[in-house]
């Protein structure tokens, strides 16, 4: 009983920042957070990572979690690195549901049980996701289903947060059978689902072979099945990568900057974590003057971009203002804030 109405009040704030959302585009629906860059793992297509840095202070943090708010954010999402390593990370998840955001968390998953899980649930987290890349390690990804599944068996039990798990294609990723098996544990858990296609180590994307493309195209149909769609309204939301499994360019308006806001460790606002350093502006000097301008600006590298979170979010405009591009500098040219 708890725990239905914990889902339903969730539900319903939700629903409120969306209709807001739609209401009003001066504003971010999604801010990723950084308080961390050092990780625990070493995937070798990922490029966000390091082994050395160390956590940023829970001052510098909360001010950035409170500037959001001040900014009208709706959601914010926590990563890294991996963000469980970062003492403080609970206290942020409480400030930023105090200050009345959707808090959500994603991590590789190796620090949970029952105990850290619990915490998560008395800080108020909302959404977890954890992205699982194989079934058995390898030297490409230690995220697999073998070494993960007892963490999932926790959350099933003590999670009172939405869980989504998310598989991936391409990106060195050796069997893509594995995304098919991975998707259906977590489906069997109860767990939300998704699918990404990942670029490798530079950055770069590839077309999916005819294996991969098989196994996208019957996940992608699950994830969206009778049973499934409304689990996944936001992570079903995979009509773009269809052109990007076959190595061809979306046409669509990137609002990086405007409804979504990258926020690495140093305090600057990029477009997404691959496009660090634009504009590369500081956070407490980011204003809805900036959104505007953000929300008005093509980015030149929207037609392959493969981050998934930045097209789920931009979807809810793509009905209105077009963008220009005399409407500010694209990334060859400079930032208005130079």
């Amino acid at each position: 009983m708890k725990v239905t109405a914990k889902l339903m009040k969730r539900s319903a704030r939700v629903l409120a920042k969306a209709f807001h959302a739609l209401a009003d585009q001066a504003h971010p629906v999604l801010a990723h957070i950084i308080p961390m860059r050092r990780c625990n793992l070493s995937c070798t297509y990922c490029n966000e990572y390091d082994a050395i840095s160390k956590p940023v202070p829970l001052d510098l943090m909360l001010r950035r979690v409170d500037m959001l708010a001040d900014l009208g954010t709706s959601m914010i999402t926590v990563s890294g690195g991996e963000p469980l390593m970062h003492p403080d990370l609970d206290t942020m998840i409480a400030r930023m549901r105090t200050r009345g955001m959707v808090a959500s968390l994603i991590t590789n998953g190796y620090y949970l049980n029952q105990e850290r899980i619990e915490r998560l649930n008395g800080a108020g987290l909302d959404y977890l996701q954890i992205s699982i890349d194989n079934v058995e390690p390898d030297e490409v990804s230690k995220k697999s289903l073998r070494l993960l599944d007892k963490k999932l068996e926790d959350l099933r039990h003590h999670a009172a947060f939405d869980v989504n798990i998310n598989s991936v294609l391409g990106g060195g990723i050796k069997n893509p059978e594995d995304a098919r098996l991975i998707n259906a544990r977590a489906r069997a858990l109860g767990f939300s689902t998704s699918i990404g296609i990942i670029h490798d180590g530079s950055g770069h994307l590839k077309p999916l072979g005819p294996a991969e493309r098989r196994v996208y195209d019957e996940v992608s149909a699950a994830i969206n099945g009778p049973w499934q769609v409304f689990k996944n309204l936001y992570s079903g939301i995979t009509n773009f990568q269809d052109n990007l499994a076959d190595g061809k360019p979306n046409e669509w308006r990137c609002r990086a900057g405007a409804r979504y806001l990258y926020i690495c460790e140093d305090g600057l606002v990029h477009y997404c974590s691959q496009q660090r350093g634009y504009p590369g502006v500081p956070l407490d000097s980011y204003t809805t003057d900036d959104i505007r301008h953000e929300f008005a600006t093509p980015k030149s590298c929207a037609p392959y971009c493969t981050v998934g979170c930045v097209h789920r979010v931009s979807t809810m405009d793509f009905w209105r203002s077009p963008q220009r591009p005399d409407a500010a500098s694209l990334q060859t040219g400079p930032s208005r804030h130079a």
